[in-house]
């Protein structure tokens, strides 16, 4: 095998692959990337039976072939090589040598007979979307997925497709966060829970132009995008019933809202934040007449308190919340002014938002904290 690329290429290459690779496993073969040249196209492939990336790009190939390098060894190489045109050959023994300018690197690799295949998808149920659209609602979702492998049906993002709209719904059982869109596809009603790794790939690789086409078999799902491919295995189980956890607004009756800024709410949390403990999590927030009061007393080491003005006229309440669960909602709010829905101390608090540019909407529900 011989070709050239350059620095740039390779290195988007192993990084767009890299997160595929097994760093503790058993089956040495799993540390290492596969590349495959052919005709003018390299092809590089990293798995680690769960997930599989596979990335292709343009190169200028003089020698067809294949080889697995340990893909660590290897993005380390290529990295603190000089900007420019690079040059691969491989030769006896699977002696890959790497040379750029006057550097040269000889790297020992491994025959491809023994690098698990990845599953190709062809004829099978899909769905396309634009990318920019999926990496907004991923943006709003998916910081719920829980990572407790004790409840391993929660350790990913759902995807449910039904009546022409994609909805995307995440929780680790204290917050849920879900956001639904109209789309032009029709595709039968499916639902797949689709991995924290495999979700976390796709968010680094999703650009802000083009489409990302979403191809389902039984028990895996691949991503098309930008020349790569992600394929992953799904999530066995069955999903909570997120449509009963959220609370209906209650039309025609009087629901008092509090109304206020976003930015000064964010940043009050934020200070609160700062007097927690490992073993005082939660900050209190008194909702009174105009004003919303944020506060958090810890003993040893001391107190924090702060007024807002708002827009308020129902009952008073006060109670307890993880300050880091209304962090990242408000960061994924657009609105300078927003609403907030509390009806007590025992009921989740509620943030909704109209997403008019989407044709959808968003809402994320989150579950009080006793006051320590």
């Amino acid at each position: 095998m011989r070709f050239k690329s350059t620095k740039s290429i390779l290195m988007s290459a192993i990084q767009t692959v890299e997160g595929a690779v097994a760093t503790k496993t058993t089956l040495p073969i799993l540390s290492n990337v596969l590349i495959e040249a052919h005709k003018d196209m390299i092809i590089f492939n990293a798995t680690d039976l769960d997930i599989g990336i596979i990335y292709r790009a343009k190169a200028d190939v003089q020698e067809e072939g294949t080889i697995t390098v340990p893909a660590k060894r290897f993005a380390d190489i290529i990295k603190e090589l000089p900007d420019g045109d690079v040059s691969i050959n491989v030769r006896k023994n699977f002696n890959m040598l790497i040379d750029c300018e006057d550097c040269s690197f000889r790297l020992i690799g491994l025959p491809k007979e023994e690098f698990p295949n990845i599953p190709k998808f062809n004829n099978k149920e899909s769905v396309t979307i634009e990318q920019l659209l999926l990496k907004k609602l991923l943006k709003k979702v998916s910081f719920a997925m829980s990572r407790d492998e004790t409840r391993y049906v929660l350790n990913g993002t759902m995807f449910s497709f039904k009546n022409k709209s994609i909805t995307l719904v995440a929780t680790d059982g204290r917050r849920l966060a879900l956001t639904e869109v109209k789309t032009t596809n029709e595709i039968d009603k499916k639902e797949v829970i689709i991995p924290v790794k495999t979700i976390n790939e796709l968010n680094k690789i999703l650009k802000e132009e083009g489409q990302v086409k979403i191809i389902f078999t039984e028990n895996q799902v691949a991503f098309e995008l930008n020349g790569t491919v992600i394929v992953s295995r799904l999530i066995e189980g069955e999903f909570p019933n997120y449509e009963q956890v959220i609370p209906k607004e209650r039309k025609g009756e009087k629901q008092e809202k509090i109304k206020i800024n976003k930015e000064k709410l964010l940043s009050a949390v934020k200070r609160a934040s700062l007097f927690t403990s490992q073993d005082s999590q939660s900050i209190k927030i008194d909702v009174f007449k105009n004003k919303l009061v944020v506060s958090k007393m810890t003993p040893d080491i001391g107190e924090v308190k702060e007024d807002i003005a708002m827009e308020y006229n129902g009952n008073e309440i006060t109670v307890g919340f993880n300050p880091w669960y209304l962090m990242d909602v408000l960061k994924n709010l657009k609105e300078e002014i927003i609403e907030f829905e509390l009806i007590n101390a025992d009921k989740p608090g509620v943030f909704r938002e109209e997403l008019i540019k989407e044709n959808g909407f968003y809402v994320y529900i989150v579950l009080p904290m006793q006051i320590a």
